[in-house]
């Protein structure tokens, strides 16, 4: 029962940070009606940045509660895929916002690599 309860915990948060993936995918394409495939790669340097914060903390400041160092974890992974997010935009799709489709979509797999 224990093994049942875990996996539909589990199932639950991977199914939720799918839908974030998607809902930041739709949010993007509705809005810029530019298909980022750099989104995913944004999320990636986010969940590294949190993890190695956490990792810093805890080596620094080993009796620090677990969910400050999540708060600081988060709060300097959100401000390092802001700034990410924004310089992708301002040097790789701005200047092809009135550019045929495949433009920004060759830009995104770029910066996807």
């Amino acid at each position: 029962m224990d093994t049942l309860i875990q996996q539909l915990i589990n199932g639950v948060m991977l199914g939720s940070i799918y839908a974030l993936i998607a809902l930041g995918y739709t949010m993007v394409y509705g809005i810029l009606r530019i298909i980022n495939f750099a989104h995913g790669d944004i999320l990636m340097v986010g969940a590294l940045t949190t993890l190695s914060v956490i990792n810093t903390l805890n080596n620094a400041f080993p009796h620090l509660p677990l969910l400050v160092q999540l708060g600081c974890a988060l709060l300097v992974a959100m401000a390092v895929c802001a700034l990410l997010a924004m310089a992708v935009e301002r040097f790789a799709y701005r200047r092809l916002r009135n550019a045929p489709r495949l433009a920004p979509l060759i830009s995104g797999i770029g910066i996807s690599v």
